[in-house]
């Protein structure tokens, strides 16, 4: 089992990996593979759901391996742009707790 790490480990560990491996894209590339990952997300879903079977010969992949792809697309995008998603996140917490407190019950 892999030891548990916060949103700002996770993202030192990306920018890392993407150091040692050439760098991060350019802005508007890395929003390109944000979008093809929705897709795949997508096409995911929709499988699992019924509404889409799969293409023979197509491997099999699993929804959190399709979200974990697009979590890694998004932490390349707030890397470039020194966001801490762990801040951010408790932030936008607070946020719709205050904001949607009964929006939803």
């Amino acid at each position: 089992m892999m030891e548990k790490k916060s949103l700002r480990q996770i993202q030192d560990k990306v920018n890392d990996w993407i150091l040692e491996h050439g760098g991060y894209w350019p802005p508007l590339a890395m929003l390109s593979a944000v979008i093809e990952e929705i897709g795949e997300l997508a096409r995911e879903i929709n499988h699992l759901e019924g509404y889409k079977p799969k293409k023979p010969k197509k491997r099999e992949s699993d929804l959190g391996e399709e979200l974990a792809d697009l979590l890694f697309s998004i932490i390349c995008i707030a890397n470039h742009y020194n966001i801490d998603l762990n801040e951010k996140i408790y932030y936008i917490m607070k946020k719709y707790s205050k904001r949607d407190a009964k929006r939803f019950i």
